[in-house]
């Protein structure tokens, strides 16, 4: 008896041991195959990081739960990001890129002015709707009075293009006749991203006060239409 006992010890002793030596393993291969891929595990605690933040807002995210979204451990995420912070500023950083990103791509510069300005308020509806997580990551920073914002080297340098683009294209609708004369590019592009950002961001206190469904298609439809009336209605000459 007591040397089944010895030996069943034994054997579960054994075991833990090589449970132990297959969790290490796997921990290797993962920080491995981070140090293999880099772009890819950055891209991957920015996907994680995203959610949390935009879920959770800065106080309430854990680096923990970042890292295991990420599938990799709080030491890899430090090696990349330094700390929370820095992780959070280039979350900002990154939804910014992505939005200017898609901007450039609808190639304003090669159509008519109001071809041009209606495509560009459209989309900027549209990716708000399909972008929920930008609306959330900006409530946040808002919040905070651009605290981390203000760090950044690069945000400056990733909105003057789509200031100039508009800029041109105020000045081709002008020349043509088609928009008025005058009008600021910033000023013109906050009353676009505004009148959008605030119904989408008020939805659900408008739509009890109005006892209107305002998240229903229908109703972001008739609204999407509705501000491209407002913005192309004010640049006419």
């Amino acid at each position: 008896m007591t040397q089944t006992k010895e030996a069943t010890a034994s054997a579960d002793t054994a075991a833990r041991a090589a449970g132990e030596k297959r969790a290490k393993n796997r921990r290797g291969s993962s920080a491995a195959g981070a140090t293999r891929d880099p772009e890819r595990t950055r891209a991957a605690i920015l996907d994680a990081a995203v959610h949390e933040f935009a879920t959770e807002g800065f106080g309430g995210a854990r680096v923990d739960a970042i890292a295991a979204r990420a599938k990799i451990n709080k030491r890899m995420l430090y090696h990349y990001f330094g700390n929370k912070e820095d992780l959070y500023l280039a979350v900002l950083e990154e939804t910014y890129r992505g939005i200017r990103v898609a901007e450039r791509k609808l190639h304003l510069e090669d159509l008519p002015p109001d071809e041009g300005m209606r495509r560009l308020v459209t989309f900027t509806w549209e990716y708000f709707l399909k972008h929920p997580e930008f609306l959330s990551l900006l409530n946040t920073e808002n919040m905070m009075r651009a605290r981390h914002l203000k760090r950044s080297n690069r945000i400056q340098e990733l909105h003057s293009p789509l200031i100039g683009l508009i800029d041109e294209l105020l000045a081709r609708g002008a020349r043509e006749g088609l928009f008025r004369s005058g009008v600021d590019p910033v000023q013109l592009y906050v009353t676009i991203a505004s009148i959008g950002f605030f119904y989408l961001s008020n939805r659900w206190t408008l739509s009890t006060i109005f006892g209107r469904d305002l998240n229903a298609n229908a109703a972001l439809k008739e609204r999407g239409a509705h501000i491209v009336e407002v913005v192309l209605g004010y640049l006419k000459p």
